[in-house]
């Protein structure tokens, strides 16, 4: 498939986004005007300096940079400017749907009020609900480098807003943070009518995918790369129906996966894998929707059939009501069905 062709048909598929971090989709002309209007030196003299810093060898070096940008978020016009850029942006690429992941303690921590935080997401995810009609989730993650108890801090802070927060995850620095960790706290989660996430299996081992399914009781694996290395894990996935919400230009860009051709995707996909892809940290690793399934279908030779699964998975394994998820898989197959007319 010629490259104009294929930009064209993932342009008009209609996607769900399930695997984004807020924090991670700062892009670097915004920092620069967020930190301006907030008095902070960025330890970058312009926006190409801080461009050239996006280079990682792994996961822990882009967290140190994802940190360090996150600090000049202060004010609830921040995280709403910060939020409503990404959607925009999603817009442009026909996602209709997202389900959002904050990072409450990377800005709790500097003494900034969850409220502030909550609020200035919050406000923009009704904005584009109501003006650009992107359905949302909003998933409240811990940090895994963190303590369980300061997870459980985080949990007490969400609650006067619990029937506005969707989920809960589990993120950052995974080797040697297994999700075992966190046990207390994602059983205290669901008893508040939280549905549970982890991110597992992306740098850590396949035992932290079982780990997050049989400790945490988690209903979808975020990454979950490791997961072909246990075949008796690979039939679980495929019986429990559990979805993985894959990352690839991001698992390339922090070398978990070594190039693009590795990536673990269309073996996934036959082995009936509810597999399904999205950008992460889309600011950071050089691609959105659009550009994480072209570089993917690519680079791996993906047909028609394949990538509707993939838009048709991101549906299925999302949280909208059954109705409409039904109505977005009709939209997706109807897509597909006028490109062989």
């Amino acid at each position: 498939m010629e490259s104009s062709e294929l930009h064209k048909i993932i342009q008009g598929i209609p996607k769900a986004e399930l695997h984004l971090h807020i924090e991670g989709s700062f892009e670097p002309e915004l920092m620069f005007k967020i930190a301006e209007r907030n008095t902070i030196a960025l330890a970058y003299d312009s926006i190409e300096s801080l461009k050239k810093a996006y280079q990682f060898n792994n996961l822990q070096e882009f967290l140190d940079i994802y940190y360090a940008g996150a600090q000049v978020l202060i004010h609830e016009e921040d995280f709403f400017d910060l939020t409503w850029a990404y959607l925009t942006k999603v817009h442009s690429q026909n996602v209709v749907h997202v389900e959002v992941f904050f990072d409450p303690q990377t800005h709790t921590d500097r003494g900034i009020a969850f409220e502030v935080v909550f609020k200035g997401i919050h406000k923009a995810l009704e904005k584009a609900k109501k003006e650009l009609n992107i359905s949302y989730k909003l998933i409240m993650s811990y940090l895994r480098h963190l303590s369980e108890e300061a997870a459980f801090k985080t949990l007490e802070a969400s609650l006067p807003f619990k029937h506005l927060i969707d989920g809960v995850g589990l993120d950052s620095s995974e080797m040697g943070n297994p999700p075992s960790k966190f046990i207390n706290v994602f059983k205290a989660s669901a008893e508040h009518g939280y549905n549970l996430v982890a991110h597992a299996g992306e740098e850590g081992p396949v035992e932290y995918i079982w780990e997050a399914l049989d400790v945490l009781k988690v209903i979808r694996i975020d990454h979950g790369n490791r997961c072909l290395d246990d075949e008796a894990l690979v039939q679980r996935l495929v019986e429990e129906k559990i979805a993985l919400t894959l990352c690839p230009t991001s698992n390339v860009a922090l070398k978990v996966i070594q190039k693009m051709e590795e990536h673990p995707v269309a073996k996934m996909l036959k082995k009936g894998i509810i597999a399904t892809i999205h950008s992460d940290d889309p600011a950071y690793f050089g691609g959105y929707m659009n550009e994480n399934y072209f570089e993917t279908a690519k680079a791996l030779n993906l047909n028609k059939e394949q990538l509707m699964q993939l838009a048709i998975n991101a549906f299925e394994a999302s949280w909208l009501n059954t109705n409409t998820k039904q109505q977005r898989i009709t939209e997706v197959r109807d897509y597909f069905n006028s490109l062989t007319n």
